[in-house]
């Protein structure tokens, strides 16, 4: 069976489930930043007496429900405890597949650009690839470890994070391709998340259950460390995110100082959850909501948007619609390469004229609206010829 199309199976299905996965999780540490900040403590004596910290009343799906928070942990365990780690497990496992079947795996085509680096074979940026996953944990795992219980422990550790971050977006978009740069720049962020899971959270309330079953007090510094990290955890995501969904605008990952277009999406990405951390805390101390942090967020995502919109067009006698022949010579320059009766990558083959007319809508929306394709424009297509393809889809595919 033909390995492309293997390729694109594997590929489907990692993304379908490292999606499934993703939305679990961000799902849950959504809902327990949420919980946190909404809970009030309680009235009840019982639950006081119990070592009840905070409780909240909601009601949802035809039912009421009141989770409780204990101050430190309860007096007593209950034998069954749900643990929530698969998620984060799940997620990074799939989203590694899935990067190395379409970037590592396909290294020369999706993670290389000889016009921004020319590296001396596919196995360098690899382990250039790799190494940005683990060299940002490490360094982001010290930073909290030593800086974090400090005073102002927390806004130091924010500013030298985001600094790490900054420097990690512009060196990858020295040494990889844009797309895969952008992609790359998320994936060590949530390789950071999911090892917060694995080494610091998921630890530390295991520490905290084996003490209370021993009979022994329990060290706070256990939950501190891993709503530390909860914390962290929430504000990535958003930025994680942006950088994943970037592969799919061109005109995003290709455009001029591109890092600074992806820390800035990022930074508007991270503004927002901020908002609606702090809102939750400010509706429950009766507060207006702090809407300067969604209006920061928001102020940068349209700042990006007017520094990338193209330059007006000077007015010019409309251009003649273009032959077909003037169209089958630039998919034959630009595309065939890629898409031939021999390679057909996700399926798409140009070399023949009914199979350009058969795929011209797949053609225009890559190449002329998202800018996609070529990829890395390894075939080295002219926005003039971008417009031809757009001319002649435009009027009716004659």
């Amino acid at each position: 069976m033909d390995t492309t199309y293997l390729l694109d199976w594997a590929n489907l299905l990692l993304r379908w489930a490292h999606v499934i996965v993703a939305i679990a999780w961000i799902g849950s540490s959504f809902y327990f930043v949420f919980l946190d900040s909404s809970l009030e403590p309680p009235t009840d004596p019982v639950l006081k007496d119990k070592g009840v910290g905070g409780e909240l009343w909601a009601v949802h799906g035809g039912g009421f429900y009141n989770p409780q928070k204990y101050t430190v942990a309860p007096k007593t365990l209950p034998e069954k405890l749900h643990w929530f780690f698969w998620e984060s497990y799940s997620t990074w496992l799939t989203g590694f597949g899935l990067f190395t079947v379409l970037y590592l795996f396909q290294a020369r085509t999706f993670l290389i650009d000889p016009r921004v680096h020319a590296w001396s074979s596919p196995g360098w940026a690899v382990a250039a690839a790799l190494g940005f996953l683990a060299v940002f944990w490490l360094v982001y795992d010290v930073i909290c470890h030593l800086l974090g219980r400090r005073r102002h422990g927390d806004l130091i550790v924010g500013i030298l994070v985001a600094a790490v971050v900054v420097f990690a977006a512009w060196l990858a978009t020295q040494l990889f391709a844009g797309r895969a740069a952008f992609l790359l720049v998320g994936a060590m962020m949530a390789t950071a998340m999911s090892a917060n899971v694995a080494h610091w959270i998921i630890p530390g309330q295991r520490k905290v259950v084996a003490q209370l079953k021993a009979g022994l007090p329990v060290d706070p510094v256990y939950g501190q460390r891993g709503k530390q990290r909860s914390v962290h955890n929430t504000y990535f995501t958003l930025p994680v995110l942006i950088a994943m969904l970037s592969n799919h605008y061109g005109w995003l990952y290709e455009a001029p100082h591109n890092w600074a277009v992806l820390v800035v999406m990022m930074g508007a990405g991270a503004s927002i959850r901020q908002f609606f951390v702090a809102r939750h805390k400010a509706k429950l101390a009766g507060q207006r909501a702090p809407w300067g942090y969604a209006l920061t967020g928001v102020a940068m995502i349209l700042g990006v948007v007017l520094a990338l919109a193209p330059a007006p067009k000077p007015v010019v006698a409309a251009a003649p619609v273009p032959t077909f022949a003037q169209v089958q010579a630039v998919v034959q320059q630009r595309c065939v390469l890629c898409h031939n009766a021999q390679v057909q990558n996700k399926g798409i083959e140009l070399d023949r004229p009914e199979l350009i007319r058969q795929n011209a809508m797949a053609l225009h929306q890559q190449a002329v609206v998202l800018k996609a394709m070529p990829l890395n424009n390894a075939t080295q297509i002219t926005d003039e010829e971008r417009a031809l393809l757009g001319r002649w889809f435009d009027a009716g595919m004659p």
